[in-house]
């Protein structure tokens, strides 16, 4: 069994592989107040909740945006195992050149979400990340990742709108998108602003970056892009919720020892 792990701002993605294949994924709550003990309990209930132990590990390969929680998460992980724990990195086999300007700065997640889209089908392909932040990260039809965006998420921009307003109110993201951009009441008009509005900055996107990458540029997304925000585009996008876990395995197969 191979145990990826995903460490984010808001979650941390746990993931076991068995016979090329998901096993399970779970997230636990990303905390640079917990300590290496308590990751180390909540990863052993992880495991024991999908009928896994940590005597069936035989791998590790991690990923992290957070260095306050690195160091935490492969000590914990230390307690439960003494097989190898490889972290996304300098130094490790991916299969995907980078034309950026400064390479190290490239988030792991990042990486691996592309590596895992190009398994599935042929570039130029553009990957958007959801989490705290829309990141999208395109690749030439020559497989190289060439560049990207970095934007705020339709989460992080609510919170920020209802922070700082004395009258707007938290809107349930995951609900349709208004039928109409005119909206009638402050909530539908703060729902469409958010999903309308994200969904037509996405579209725009998707235009500019098939017009440096080619018409025939396809799109992934994964994280926590919602659902409704995915249907407001008229971008086809293609979602997967297991794109970084997936190539968090595909690199972990290109870096283990025979």
């Amino acid at each position: 069994m191979i145990l990826t792990v995903n460490i984010g701002n808001t979650h941390i993605t746990i993931s076991t592989y068995k016979e090329g294949a998901l096993h399970f994924s779970g997230k636990l709550s990303s905390s640079t107040a917990s300590t290496a003990d308590e990751y180390a309990i909540r990863l052993i209930h992880l495991l024991t909740l999908h009928q896994s132990s940590p005597q069936q590990i035989e791998g590790v390969m991690l990923a992290s945006v957070v260095p306050a929680l690195t160091g935490k998460l492969i000590s914990a992980l230390r307690m439960l195992t003494s097989v190898r724990i490889m972290t996304v990195g300098p130094g490790l086999k991916s299969g995907l050149k980078l034309r950026l300007d400064q390479p190290a700065q490239l988030g792991a997640e990042l990486l691996c979400g592309v590596v895992a889209a190009m398994a599935e089908g042929p570039a130029p392909m553009a990957v958007i990340f959801s989490d705290t932040a829309l990141s999208i990260m395109g690749v030439n039809a020559q497989k190289e990742m060439v560049g990207g965006v970095i934007l705020p998420g339709p989460q992080l921009s609510m919170a920020s709108l209802v922070q700082n307003t004395a009258q707007l109110p938290q809107v349930d993201l995951t609900a349709p998108a208004p039928p109409s951009v005119l909206g009638k009441n402050t909530a539908a008009c703060l729902q469409g602003g958010l999903l309308i509005g994200t969904a037509c900055m996405l579209d725009g996107l998707a235009e500019r970056f098939r017009a440096e990458l080619g018409p025939d540029t396809r799109f992934y997304a994964t994280g926590n892009l919602p659902v409704t925000l995915r249907k407001a585009c008229r971008t086809p996008i293609l979602y997967r919720e297991h794109l970084v876990s997936d190539g968090l395995y595909r690199i972990w197969l290109r870096n283990r020892k025979p």
